[in-house]
């Protein structure tokens, strides 16, 4: 695993990262630009999506048939994304081809023609991507659990809402991308093959513009919690839980890993055995770890019959809880591997290592090199993660339902319990 990491701050204060990874002729790039979910004025929730659509619908000089042959001709495969805090715009392709395709980006970040007869184009996508989530309800359920969880509007969805994407007009999703695509706030993140020297001097040139930054800071204001239920008159009931847990920067964030794959590590761990396959409760169960900035929870996903769904919800907050009587050493060692597994397979690709390179210095202000990663997860063990579920208890848990039928939830009296 490389330890090296490359970095640069451009003169309009850009951060550029980098880390080769051997024996490859592939490079990937993710650039992070900050007009998230939750950095949105009010009423323009799931613009974002809008954006990430709109920005490839020409720029620079190139009309949106002319961008998409360019991007085409670099062999270059395309992913974007909407978190809270960003949009993300990540590229993977054949490394000689790597300047060309960030001259490109330049183009889209910086130049996007932004033209109003292509934007209903992509609200029309972000809408048919909304309307989309009726044939999935286990999407809909943790976007919508997210939301309760986290505190205004830290936890709003970048798909968005209904009725703001239908009110959304393209001058203020223009004035969006102007305000928001603030550079020295933009990170990108190079993995693959590259030559650092040559594609910052590049960079320079072509990122030399600035824009005067637009101060809106984001307050969180109260979470919701509690209770929600969504009625959907299907034959399943979709459960989304959450609790809070420590963030990336604490010191007990390896632990908090360990525990979430002895709870859901595989076939082995306790939620698929326990909750699937000795009660044949549900058809699909897991948990894992999600984390903002400041912020950061453990959530589960379970999907059942109405009988079955109150049932379901008590046997998994009981294994959630179970955790502190004890972890056995095979289950430490399952939990290790399984974690480090995941680490070898995203090391080894390009596109996975550029987002969390990104993402790392985003929530860091650094980037975790990999040994140093394998290195925490192997001082875990038992002591280590009884001690954090010790000082960390589950006993603030936020759960959503989709389905035809509610549940019991004992929760905080100070919160509500909402049926929509």
């Amino acid at each position: 695993m490389s330890e090296h990491i490359d970095k640069r701050i451009l003169d309009n204060g850009m951060v550029v990262l980098a880390e080769p990874i051997a024996n490859i002729g592939s490079a990937a790039f993710t650039f992070l630009v900050p007009s998230g979910a939750a950095t949105l004025p009010d009423g323009c929730c799931g613009a974002g999506t809008v954006i990430t659509d709109w920005l490839f619908r020409g720029a620079g000089a190139r009309n949106s048939r002319e961008l998409k042959d360019a991007l085409d001709g670099l062999g270059i495969h395309r992913a974007g994304s909407v978190t809270s805090s960003h949009i993300s715009l990540g590229a993977a392709l054949e490394a000689s081809n790597l300047c060309g395709a960030l001259e490109l980006y330049s183009d889209v970040i910086l130049s996007p023609m932004l033209e109003a007869e292509q934007f209903d184009l992509s609200r029309q996508l972000a809408l048919q991507g909304l309307m989309g989530l009726d044939d999935d309800p286990r999407q809909k359920v943790m976007l919508e659990l997210y939301e309760k969880f986290y505190p205004d509007p830290l936890g709003r969805s970048p798909m968005g809402k209904s009725d703001e994407l239908e009110k959304l007009g393209a001058a203020e999703t223009a004035e969006i991308v102007k305000s928001n695509f603030y550079l020295p706030d933009t990170i990108l993140a190079i993995a693959g093959k590259y030559d650092f020297d040559r594609v910052c001097s590049q960079l320079e040139k072509q990122f030399s513009v600035t824009r005067p930054r637009t101060d809106r800071q984001i307050k969180p204001g109260e979470r919701c919690g509690g209770y929600t239920h969504y009625k959907h008159d299907g034959a399943q009931v979709h459960i989304g839980l959450m609790t809070p847990t420590v963030t990336i920067a604490s010191a007990d964030y390896y632990n908090a890993m360990a525990a979430v794959s002895v709870l859901s590590g595989g076939m082995s761990g306790r939620l698929f055995t326990e909750v699937r396959e000795k009660r044949g409760l549900c058809y699909a169960v897991g948990a894992r770890y999600n984390a903002l900035k400041e912020y950061a929870g453990i959530s589960c996903y379970a999907g059942t019959t109405p009988e079955k769904a109150q049932e379901t919800l008590d046997v998994i907050k009981g294994e959630f809880n179970r955790l502190f009587e004890g972890i056995s050493a095979d289950e430490m060692q399952r939990a290790k591997v399984g974690l480090k597994s995941t680490l070898i397979m995203q090391s080894e690709s390009s596109s996975a290592r550029a987002g969390g390179i990104a993402s790392d210095y985003y929530l860091l202000g650094r980037v975790r090199p990999l040994d140093q990663i394998k290195s925490k997860i192997d001082a875990t063990g038992v002591d280590s993660v009884l001690g954090f579920l010790e000082k960390n208890k589950f006993t603030d848990y936020t759960v959503v339902t989709i389905g035809p039928k509610q549940v019991e939830h004992n929760q905080d009296p100070d919160w509500g319990e909402g049926t929509r």
